[in-house]
């Protein structure tokens, strides 16, 4: 499987690191935590687990998938539940009123479903660049 040795570590079982077992290698191991980034990118996300939206926001687009999206997922900043977003090089937190589900994947798909809304919301701070640059 592409993307499934880390500096000379091997990671059979896809969900190896959502187990707890990602503190692998040397460097892990010396800071005391798991090093992102290494789950395989060539991996889809699971499509029987897609919001609402995002199946909606899908056909809108004509797209086929979410490989965009793949490498989206439900992180913290300060202990709160947020999406890092990289067109503004930081984190959106999840509004508290929003309840979480159980499982990781399906906070990924809720992560890619908030982080779409708010792109496309009036909040995003590109839509300061996007009115001061327009051309048409």
């Amino acid at each position: 499987m592409a993307g499934s040795q880390y500096r000379g570590t091997e990671v059979d079982d896809v969900d190896h690191y959502m187990k707890g077992g990602g503190i692998d290698s040397e460097r892990e191991k010396e800071i005391g935590q798991h090093i992102g980034y290494r789950y395989d990118v060539n991996l889809v996300p699971d499509y029987d687990r897609i919001t609402l939206f995002l199946s909606k926001y899908i056909e809108l687009m004509g797209w086929d998938d979410l490989n965009w999206l793949e490498d989206v997922h439900m992180g913290y900043e300060e202990g709160k539940p947020a999406v890092f977003d990289r067109n503004i090089n930081g984190w959106v937190s999840i509004p508290d009123s929003i309840n979480l589900p159980e499982g990781q994947q399906d906070r990924d798909m809720l992560a890619r479903e908030m982080l779409i809304k708010f792109q496309m919301s009036k909040q995003h701070p590109l839509n300061d660049l996007r009115k001061a640059y327009m051309k048409f």
